[in-house]
């Protein structure tokens, strides 16, 4: 038996919430519904402006950790903060959530650790403006190949692919999970991080990886043919396992060619963040655990569901017993 049944690598970043309709993001020059990097000053300025801060530790693959941690799994995370106030703050949370943080928090002159801005509209609609501070220096130093040997399956945020150090990290950790015969996969992340590494994410998902999951702009993104299907074919022609979430018209799963369509209860949501980070615990949960496609897609839309109807991108309640109450355990 494996140590872990599934070990994320990504940035681990502190997300900061708050409320803010469209007037508000306009006069602050905020691009609605999208990630932005941001610089240091930026942040500052950003944070100040926020009032009813709500603060918990954030990244999308932490995101996905700790779904899975709600589900019982055993899980670690690859991850680089400073030790500072929330680099402490934010690796004794993750511990706390049942997920290994298996790099202590770096002392000295280092970068801050990262943050993230994210102002929730009205309509749920999240936009998040991020600082990565430390984590943009995360690399194949980070990753202890122990750690992810020991890995039924290693799952890599799309975000972390930014820089040339982060993109030798994900290869370091899906070689070494995949030698000792666990699989690797990969949340896309954002249209516009496929847009500034397209090629590199083809060879990646070529030639590195067992699964991927990604919205239906992420998944267009990557071929760019101007047609769902199309663009489905292609990537499942490069990879055994397709994802593609598609909000409120369902999941589509496509497995070493045959294709299963998940329909969805379309909901007004609280607060969108975390919505496609719960799908992968709950499809990522079915997965590691034997379930077929259907059962897998349907659990990664139960957890998504319970996410988005509070604000804040983890789960409150238990999704071992929304799974049962939906006869899916």
């Amino acid at each position: 038996m494996k140590k872990y049944q599934v070990v994320g690598i990504g940035n681990a970043i502190v997300d900061v919430l708050t409320r803010a309709d469209d007037s508000f993001l306009e006069h602050m020059g905020i691009t609605k519904g999208i990630m932005q990097l941001i610089e240091r000053d930026r942040a500052e300025v950003l944070y100040g402006a926020m009032e009813s801060r709500v603060q918990a530790p954030g990244g999308s693959v932490a995101n996905t950790l700790a779904g899975l941690g709600n589900l019982g799994l055993r899980t670690a995370f690859i991850g680089r903060v400073h030790d500072d106030a929330l680099g402490r703050f934010y690796a004794q949370a993750m511990e706390a959530d049942g997920t290994a943080f298996v790099n202590p928090p770096v002392p000295g002159g280092e970068l801050p650790t990262s943050r993230s801005m994210i102002f929730v509209s009205p309509d749920g609609e999240r936009s998040m403006n991020t600082y990565l501070g430390i984590s943009a220096e995360q690399g194949p130093e980070d990753v202890a190949e122990d750690v992810a040997a020991e890995a039924e399956v290693v799952f890599l945020e799309g975000y972390l692919f930014d820089k040339d150090k982060g993109k030798e990290a994900f290869i370091r950790t899906a070689r070494a999970c995949r030698a000792a015969g666990g699989k690797a996969g990969i949340a896309i992340s954002d249209p516009f991080c496929v847009e500034r590494h397209r090629a590199d994410f083809l060879r990646l998902i070529e030639h590195e990886l067992d699964f991927v999951i990604g919205n239906e702009a992420e998944i267009r993104s990557l071929f760019q043919d101007n047609d769902l299907a199309a663009d489905l074919a292609r990537v499942a022609a490069i990879c055994p396992l397709v994802i593609c979430t598609r909000s409120g018209d369902g999941v589509t799963i496509i497995r070493d060619g045959q294709r299963t369509d998940v329909p969805v209860t379309k909901i007004t949501p609280v607060d969108a963040t975390g919505a496609g980070d719960q799908f992968a615990a709950g499809f990522l949960y079915g997965l590691v655990t034997g379930a077929d496609m259907a059962k897998a897609g349907r659990m990664g839309t139960v957890a998504a569901t319970e996410v988005i109807s509070h604000m804040g991108p983890r789960p409150e309640t238990d999704l071992q017993a929304l799974f049962r109450d939906n006869g899916l355990i």
